[in-house]
């Protein structure tokens, strides 16, 4: 067994289901679609300035967008997997693919500790 085909094994081994990856990629869209909206319904229902009917109904339209176009709904998941545990923002991978790509050299500046 080659090198290739046992890494290979282990990322099958942490792939996330496919079905979850693009629910996240479309709540993505949808973030990006509804943000202009979402942003101004939030502006106009925070101002104090605003009479009160005009904040409250600001609130119920903004309670009538999907769900899913809030950013909060969205995972940081893994761009190599899709694994959404031990995920590192600054990368983008989780912390079994910062090992292999670490191990591998693939990351400058960073090695593998021994001692």
């Amino acid at each position: 067994m080659s090198h290739l085909s046992a890494s290979a094994l282990r990322l099958e081994d942490c792939m996330a289901k496919k079905s979850s990856v693009n629910k996240n990629n479309h709540r993505r869209e949808l973030v990006a679609r509804f943000a202009a909206r979402r942003q101004k319904l939030k502006d106009v229902a925070s101002d104090l300035s605003n009479p009160i009917e005009e904040r409250f109904s600001a609130q119920l339209k903004l309670a009538q967008l999907p769900r899913n176009s809030s950013a909060t709904r969205i995972r940081n998941r893994c761009e190599l997997t899709g694994r959404a545990r031990g995920y590192y923002r600054k990368l983008k991978v989780c912390r079994n693919m910062l090992r292999e790509l670490a191990s591998q050299g693939l990351i400058p500046g960073m090695t593998k500790s021994s001692w």
